[in-house]
């Protein structure tokens, strides 16, 4: 039997293991959240049943609630005004790619609507939390990383979107039910948010951080209740925090985005570990491993292609610019990662192409840093004290569009 305290000393050489291996092994360019995945399933080799330990399952939840509150306060309308039109093309062309994907993927697979939806949705949206922490790792001009980081926040909206029709879709009475729930998450945000500010705020200075993760956490465990995982509803959280700026200016300011970042760079790698301690060991098969380098081989090209082809043809950018903005919104870790967790764990696809995903978006993660001049890194201390990972005193995308 097991006692407390060996307990607290494993989870404590955990805490140290996740903090500074996958950060040591960035020197080689080896992305941060795949080396703790991988050491994840590597002790879901060594140890049994520990991934059922409920501990990692909170400090999980917290990783991802974390960076998608994040990613919603990232979110500036002011941003979407200036690319207005190429966004809404991108949009456009997202859909006819993702509805084209999911319609082979029924041919070949015979995977019904929904699933096939889902697995589109893993393979062709980027991760935005990801991407724009990597950004000032990529060697990228002002007006690419622009484009990088609007075109990843514009996919994960698009894919949220998505993902919510299609997990409440099973029949009208649950799709009207939790959209009735969502729109009320929706309206009880606000007036949350307005009475924390007038009623806490001014009596406890320095506690906006404190009550923007605690609204997040909730929302995050509302949304999941709904039955639309937790992302949707930590996203929800921080859109809306950030669009009560002007009226509660301390809850985005730079500061607590700042806070918000650290804590999620805190808390993530927790939950890349608990997903790779969860990765079936008959599925890491060779013929996970071929299906997986096909859909790399398959994908990642026409991904690519195609973003080049709209940032060359369309936006009128040099070739090697657009090859650029390309790769950067490659990364689909994170997406892929909770799409293909649902995908195996509510419509039951097989372990051998639940790998096979696992495969695909180790390849598209990494390849940022293997093309670009310097390694990714997912250092959140490393990065200048900003609110979009800018120099301090360089103008928002928003003050330049003015």
């Amino acid at each position: 039997m097991t006692s407390p305290f060996s307990h607290e000393v494993a989870l404590l050489g955990l805490i140290f293991a996740l903090m500074v291996v996958p950060r040591l092994l960035q020197r080689w360019r080896l992305p941060a959240p795949l080396t703790s995945f991988t050491l994840g399933m590597t002790a879901s080799l060594m140890l049994a049943e520990s991934g059922q330990d409920a501990t990692l399952g909170l400090l999980a939840t917290l990783g991802i609630s974390s960076l998608f509150l994040f990613a919603g306060l990232e979110v500036d309308l002011r941003d979407f005004q200036r690319g207005r039109w190429p966004l809404v093309r991108h949009v456009v062309i997202r859909l006819l790619v993702i509805g084209g994907a999911a319609y082979a993927l029924m041919g070949y697979f015979g995977f019904t609507w929904r699933v096939a939806t889902l697995l589109s949705l893993a393979l062709f949206t980027p991760s935005a939390g990801f991407i724009l922490d990597t950004l000032p790792a990529l060697k990228l001009t002002e007006d690419e990383r622009f484009w990088v980081r609007m075109k990843a926040i514009s996919g994960e909206l698009l894919a949220l979107v998505l993902l919510f029709v299609v997990l409440q879709s099973s029949s009208v009475e649950t799709f009207l039910g939790s959209s009735a729930a969502l729109a009320a998450m929706a309206i009880g945000l606000p007036l949350l948010l307005l009475a924390l500010g007038r009623y806490v705020v001014p009596y406890a200075r320095g506690s906006e951080f404190s009550l923007l993760v605690m609204v997040g956490v909730i929302s995050a465990y509302l949304s999941y209740l709904i039955g639309v995982y937790y992302l949707v509803g930590a996203f929800l959280a921080g859109f809306v925090a950030r669009l009560l700026h002007r009226r509660l200016p301390t809850l985005a300011s730079g500061d607590n985005l700042h806070a918000v970042r650290m804590f999620a760079s805190f808390f993530v790698p927790f939950y890349f570990f608990y997903k790779g301690m969860g990765v079936p060991h008959d599925a890491l098969t060779p013929q996970a491993l071929w299906l997986g380098l096909g859909l790399t081989a398959i994908v990642i090209p026409f991904r690519i292609g195609l973003q080049w082809l709209q940032r060359r043809l369309i936006a009128g950018e040099t070739a090697m610019g657009s090859l650029r903005v390309a790769v950067a919104l490659s990364p689909t870790l994170i997406f892929t990662l909770v799409l293909a967790g649902i995908a195996r764990e509510r419509f039951g696809i097989s372990d051998q192409f639940y790998a096979a995903l696992l495969v695909y978006a180790a390849c598209a993660t990494i390849l940022p840093s293997l093309f670009m001049a310097r390694g990714v890194e997912l250092d959140i201390d490393m990065l200048p004290n900003t609110r979009f990972g800018q120099e301090e005193d360089a103008p928002t995308t928003g003050e330049r569009a003015r």
